[in-house]
This record gives C-alpha cells, sequence and structure tokens, in this order.
C-alpha cells in the first residue's frame, strides 16, 4: 500500500497541495456509500425472496428486477443537464429523499405486480442521485486534487456495492427475515439522505449563453464504443451479482458462503483500486483496462467451469480485482475523450452504458437459468467477458488513443 502524499513546503513559487480530504468531500463519499449499500443490501437477495414470497420463477424474477435499470437508464442521461441547470444542492436533497422513500414500498408490496412497480419506480431516484451526488463531489473538490479525488470517489461506491450483499446475505443467514432488510436498508438510506442536507457546496454563477440541447447534453458519441465496451462487461456483473445467491442456495446447498464470496469480491475490488491507482496516475488507461479485462475473463471462466467450492470463491477474489482494475481505467477513458464542459455527460454515460448491461444481464441471466440452467447462463457471462475482452484488445485501445484529447 502506498504511503499518502504529504504536503509539500512552498518552494521556488509553488503552492502547496490543496487539502483533499476537505468537510464537504467526506460527507460526500459517505453519502454515495450509504446509497449504494442500502441499495445492493438487497441485490443477491431479492430473487430468494420472489420466490418465497410470491412463488416467482426464474424469468419471472429477471423481467422484474430488471425494472429498476430500465427506469435508471431513462432517467440518467437527463440527469447530468438537470443538476448543472439547477441548484445542485436541492436536487440531490429531491432525490435522497424519493430515493430513501422508495424503500418502504418493499415493505407493503404485498403481491408480485406491486413488488415489481416498485422495484420500477425506485431506479428514476437512484439513476438520479448517483449523477448528483458524484457532481456535488466535484463541485467540492480543489481543482488541483480533481483527478485523484473522482479516482478516491469510486471507492465508495465500489466497496459498498461488494460489502452490501454479504451483509445482507449475513443478515438474512442469521434471522431469514426479509422484513428486517427492508428495514436496514430504509434506516441506511436515511442517514444518506442527511448526508445531502449536510453538506455545503460553493456558490456557482448560472451558466449564461449555454448551447441549445445536443446529443451531446445527454450522451458521449465521441465513446461510442467505450460505451460497447463497458455494457458488455457490466452484464457479466448483472448475471454474477443478481443470481449468484439462489445459485449456491439451489445447487451448491450454501446460503452464508455466498456472504463470504462478495466478501471476497469486496477485498479483490478494494486491492486493486489501490494497486492500480499509481498506474493511473502515469497515464497507463489502456494497460490498466486490459489487465483488469484479462483478470476478470479467468474469474467468470472459472465460475462457469465451476469444478468444486474452491473455485467458487476463488473466482469471487479474481472478478474482484478484474473489475477493480478495470472500470476506473474506463471512466478515466471516458473522461479522457470528453471535454472539460463534458465532464458530467462522460459520467453519466459510462454509468448508462454500465446500466443497460446489467438489465441486459439480470434480463438474460434469468431467462437462461430458467429454461437452460445456472450453467448456461455463467457460460454465457463468460463469452460475454471474452467478447469485451477482445474488442478491447483489438478495437476500444484504438479508438481511445485517437479520440484522446490533450
Amino acid at each position: 500500500m502506498e504511503k499518502p502524499l504529504e504536503t509539500p513546503k512552498p518552494e521556488n513559487g509553488h503552492k502547496p497541495l490543496e487539502k483533499l480530504w476537505n468537510r464537504d468531500y467526506c460527507i460526500a463519499m459517505a453519502g454515495n456509500f450509504m446509497l449504494f449499500f442500502s441499495f445492493y443490501l438487497l441485490t443477491p437477495l431479492l430473487p430468494i425472496y420472489l420466490d418465497a414470497q410470491f412463488g416467482a420463477d426464474k424469468d419471472m424474477i429477471g423481467l422484474v428486477l430488471s425494472g429498476y435499470v430500465v427506469a435508471a437508464l431513462i432517467v440518467r442521461p437527463f440527469s447530468g443537464f438537470i443538476v448543472d441547470s439547477f441548484n445542485r444542492k436541492k436536487v440531490l436533497m429531491i432525490c435522497f429523499f424519493f430515493f430513501f422513500i422508495c424503500f418502504t414500498g418493499y415493505v407493503g408490496a404485498g403481491t408480485l405486480l406491486m413488488f415489481a412497480i416498485v422495484r420500477t419506480i425506485h431506479g428514476l431516484p437512484f439513476g438520479a442521485t448517483t449523477v448528483a451526488n458524484s457532481t456535488v463531489a466535484v463541485d467540492v473538490l480543489p481543482s488541483s486534487r480533481r483527478n485523484e479525488g473522482i479516482g478516491f470517489y469510486g471507492l465508495s461506491n465500489n466497496l459498498a456495492m461488494a460489502i452490501a450483499p454479504s451483509a445482507g446475505i449475513w443478515v438474512y443467514g442469521a434471522t431469514g427475515n426479509f422484513m428486517l432488510l427492508f428495514w436496514i436498508s430504509l434506516a441506511v438510506a436515511l442517514l444518506g439522505f442527511w448526508c445531502s442536507t449536510a453538506i455545503r457546496i460553493p456558490y456557482r454563477k448560472p451558466v449564461e449563453g449555454k448551447p441549445h440541447l445536443s446529443m451531446d447534453h445527454f450522451f458521449l458519441t465521441r465513446a461510442w464504443m467505450l460505451a460497447v465496451n463497458i455494457l458488455l462487461f457490466g452484464l457479466c456483473w448483472g448475471v454474477m451479482a443478481n443470481y449468484v445467491a439462489l445459485y449456491g442456495k439451489e445447487q451448491l446447498g450454501i446460503v452464508d458462503g455466498t456472504g463470504l464470496f462478495f466478501a471476497l469480491l469486496s477485498t479483490g475490488l478494494f486491492v486493486s483500486r489501490l494497486y492500480g491507482a499509481k498506474a493511473l496516475r502515469k497515464g497507463k488507461l489502456t494497460e490498466n483496462a486490459l489487465e483488469g479485462a484479462i483478470i476478470s475473463t479467468v474469474g467468470y471462466t472459472l465460475f462457469a467451469l465451476a469444478p468444486g467450492i474452491w473455485a467458487f470463491y476463488l473466482s469471487a477474489i479474481l472478478i474482484g480485482l478484474g473489475n477493480g482494475r478495470m472500470y476506473p481505467a474506463f471512466l478515466n477513458m471516458f473522461i479522457s475523450v470528453a471535454r472539460h464542459d463534458q465532464r458530467g455527460t462522460a459520467n453519466s454515460s459510462i454509468l448508462t452504458s454500465w446500466d443497460v448491461g446489467m438489465g441486459l444481464g439480470i434480463l438474460l441471466g434469468g431467462i437462461l437459468s430458467q429454461y437452460l440452467g445456472y450453467s448456461a447462463a455463467f457460460w454465457f457471462t463468460a463469452a460475454s467477458q471474452t467478447a469485451g475482452t477482445l474488442l478491447l484488445l483489438f478495437f476500444t485501445r484504438r479508438f481511445f488513443l485517437s479520440r484522446k484529447l490533450a
């Protein structure tokens, strides 16, 4: 682990580095962590809940769970434009409040249709809040530490997305109570909403003479091949994250053990992000992305082979290590092909592409596991990851280098 950078003394007219870990940046990171933690606490267990509570089959489960991704996908392209046009703190607070209040719908949903409606509606504030909170985090960062700060900010949601499923599975294994999980998510989301009210954002003058609406306000068209590539990787995550618990329970006879799966995944993500930070600072974006994609390909293939319990857990480490290298590299690649006034659009575009992939993964994973079995679903995941890696190796790297801005 690298030592933290020391603030240099003023010398030869150079200014010391501005403070990175300021109060408002830390609050923004905490809010982001709670946002993702509350949402992904339920992710691996909802297929089990829908099966136990409503008797839903696997393709219906995939259809119900993909609803939130569709909703997030619809709202995200507009979110960047909204946070640039209105008071960002107010937008963040409104979005976070509706995200928090939607958890009460899970408690009250008495039918499969009602649950599907609540889950789909929940995707709207989730998609908008992720964009608003990340934009606010950039606002409160000192300009000299912005690139570094954006990299650390990504750790908060990566850790939450990996740790929360483990915590949810542990709580369910200890209590067998789904309602308790819904209430925990509600409480954590409330803390996240409080963070949105406590953050202080510097005054921003309204932008005059803004250009007319164009496609680039909603999606970074210069990065279209990067978007296709990250979609393929998001598809793999959608299948794995949503069906690994059900697979572990039905095929391997484990419940608590899938919590260990996500704990190992979390460890891989965290270690990989820290290890790859130095290479990213040196500008080795395509190298980091390709190394991560290859490691993830090995992990997904090992998972699909399913030679035993040891492979089940080893694949979690490999997938975590790979995604921890690949995703931040792609985020920097999106930003590097965007103009300075398109950074919000770049952030929204990678999230949108990831959402499309995850939604397809959830939907196709449910259909394949229902009609062809889990083996087909996870081999499809390995094939998608392999296709994404080959696309990156032979086409996306050259595409990025030809469009990278100075």
